[in-house]
């Protein structure tokens, strides 16, 4: 299913994170992992974006330097 890990595992690993974080903890926890990885998608986003200005900005340096 995800990685190799069937429904039996996936279920321990819920079992033993419930009984190590308790019912109140996992709101919390989730919602800081949420955050976690909405901020990493957005610097992916941004390094992205900086790679492909730096691509548009090299072929036009290339262009200029062709004219001449």
């Amino acid at each position: 299913m995800f990685g190799g890990f069937g429904i039996g595992e996936i279920s321990l690993i819920a079992g033993i994170i419930l009984l190590l974080f308790g019912g109140k903890k996992l709101p919390e926890l989730a919602r800081g992992m949420g955050k976690g990885v909405r901020i990493f998608k957005k610097e992916m986003r941004e390094i992205e974006d900086a790679v492909q200005l730096k691509d548009v900005l090299d072929s036009v340096n290339e262009a200029k330097h062709l004219k001449q």
